[in-house]
């Protein structure tokens, strides 16, 4: 079990949750946006390819057409750029899956490739952080594509229609951009406005004030980090970097703001008016400068963002190919299947993955009780196995907001029909291997996660620390300065509650981890208050007021 430190300094166990795996949330605000748009994304070149009797092909069109569950929350400039990305990265790891099943047929080689695939693609996916979903569907599609029968000469034709469907599902991604250009940033910053009101409302002090806190600050980040993602500067989004503000001025004083002003703006943020002027705020002109010269600021590199990751690549790379490996000594045809599942598995620290784990055995065992009902509706025609893949493809992204578990009921009877595309074939033969490959993916992927300790979480704990720390004095000195200059002043601020939201980050992933050294749960604690102070003088020193009952 995991062990965690008592204020003593005493070892105590903690025990990995259960229940708690499979409480449901509440649905994500744009739940249908990705729900529809991988159906608008699937559907014409499913369709297509039914009317051309080459139902066979689908898999390659759905490669691209996947695609479209990416970048749903970016503004759309950064959106088209990760888009593309995200459709590269599907071709890049399709191709090296196809032109490896023309060159072998050996199915342990062909995990292998899949193992260190499905590796590369987590990687790079955590270091990016372009997800949700992140790399589990490129890990299917990439190791689905490595046990179909392929020769070279067909390999630049299947591509071709990965990249047509991919370049469809862009265009379906950014429409909605002519109609409402602004949409993601104002449903940031409307996000960024009811956290802090929601730790306004406490006062500061009252029960879970902390929590609240850690919330708002998180909100408030991944407000300004989609506002800055983009080098446009409209004046609308100038009107949100100014809301933004804001919410961190409530942050700052919470027991002088008014929590229903904040909602009142958040509400008119989420409809299709202009973007609420908030009075009073000659002192966020000093922002703006302050936004110029973050944006300006030089980014970390890639390699730099790779170079933490190293186990979380050794933990996958080892459980996928194990899994299927012993997928393949049992006797099961589709050992990708268990490669996929215990690639699904990793997230941030063994607690989260063990929570995963639970989620994705219940998702998928409910899954195959849900497509023995429907496999009967389904083979009686091939467009009715079409549109209940659509269906299945809705119900799995409406749904997977609210728990894996529940969005893999949808998505293992999808995969489940997408494998009958080429030939219908045997339900109960279907239902066996994949439950079989659910349970060795899912125990042998955990088993890897266990073995491949993430020891280098403390140090990334220490490098937090100090980082904010640094970010911290350097705020402090500006605000001692007499006249410090307003846009370093803005930036130093900026910089101490970025430093904030990856120290909290960085230490609840490490306090899940196993097999480590005591987490330094006290200098967390101070660090954090020290620097959340800090953040208050400095939009004390800039001038910035409290919000009272006045309204915009």
């Amino acid at each position: 079990m995991p062990r965690t430190r008592t204020p003593s300094g005493t070892s105590r166990v903690r025990r990995l949750p259960l229940a708690g795996a499979l409480r449901l949330g509440r649905p994500s605000d744009i739940w249908f946006k990705p729900a529809l748009s991988v159906v608008v994304s699937v559907a014409p070149p499913n369709l297509t390819l039914l009317a051309l009797g080459r139902l066979d092909l689908a898999m390659y069109t759905m490669a691209g057409s996947l695609c479209a569950l990416y970048a749903h929350n970016r503004p759309y400039a950064a959106r088209a750029r990760v888009l593309g990305w995200v459709l590269l990265g599907m071709l890049a790891g399709i191709a090296v899956a196809l032109v490896s099943a023309s060159l072998t047929t050996n199915a342990v080689v062909l995990v292998s490739v899949g193992a260190l695939l499905a590796a590369a693609q987590k990687t790079v996916c955590e270091a990016t952080r372009v997800g949700p979903p992140g790399n589990v569907i490129l890990a299917f599609v990439s190791s689905a594509a490595l046990f179909v029968p392929q020769t070279l000469g067909q390999v630049p034709g299947h591509l071709a229609l990965t990249v047509g469907a991919g370049v469809w599902s862009w265009v379906v991604c950014m429409a909605p951009g002519l109609v409402r250009p602004h949409g993601p940033e104002r449903r940031a910053t409307a996000q960024a406005l009811n956290a802090a009101a929601a730790y306004a409302a406490t006062r500061g002090t009252a029960d879970g004030h902390a929590r609240a806190r850690a919330a708002a600050a998180g909100a408030v980040h991944n407000a300004w980090q989609s506002l800055l993602s983009t080098g446009a500067r409209s004046a609308p989004r100038r009107d949100l970097e100014r809301l933004v503000v804001r919410a961190e001025v409530a942050l700052s004083a919470p027991a002088d703001t008014d929590p229903e002003l904040l909602r009142g703006w958040a509400a008119r943020l989420r409809g299709a008016g202009d973007v609420p002027e908030a009075d009073d705020l000659a002192a966020t002109v000093d922002e703006l400068l302050g936004v110029d010269t973050e944006l300006r600021a030089p980014k970390p590199s890639l390699r730099s963002r790779l170079r933490p990751l190293a186990p979380v690549a050794v933990r996958c790379a080892l459980g996928c190919a194990v899994a299927g490996y012993v997928s393949l000594a049992l006797g099961v045809g589709r050992p990708y299947w268990a490669l996929v599942t215990a690639a699904s598995l990793y997230q941030a620290n063994i607690t989260l993955t063990w929570n995963r784990g639970v989620q994705r055995v219940v998702g998928n065992l409910l899954g195959v009780l849900v497509f023995a009902a429907v496999a009967p509706l389904a083979h009686l025609h091939q467009a009715a196995l079409v549109l209940c893949c659509l269906a299945f493809n809705f119900g799995a992204e409406a749904l997977i907001g609210r728990n894996y578990w529940l969005g893999s009921v949808c998505v293992t009877p999808m995969a489940l029909l997408v494998s009958e595309f080429a030939r219908y074939q045997q339900p109960g033969e279907l239902i066996t291997e994949r439950v079989v490959d659910t349970l060795v993916g899912a125990v042998v992927g955990l088993a890897a996660g266990i073995v491949v300790t993430n020891r280098r979480a403390g140090a990334r704990i220490d490098d937090a620390l100090t980082a904010a720390e640094r970010a911290r004095e350097h705020a402090a000195r500006l605000v001692a300065e007499p006249e410090p200059a307003p846009a370093a002043l803005v930036a130093a601020r900026r910089d101490l509650s970025a430093a904030l939201v990856e120290l909290r980050a960085v230490a609840d992933a490490a306090a899940g981890e196993w097999w480590q050294r005591a987490l330094p749960e006290e200098r967390v604690v101070r660090v954090e208050g020290a620097g959340h102070r800090t953040l208050a003088a400095t939009v004390r020193r800039q001038g910035l007021r409290a919000l009272s009952g006045t309204r915009a």
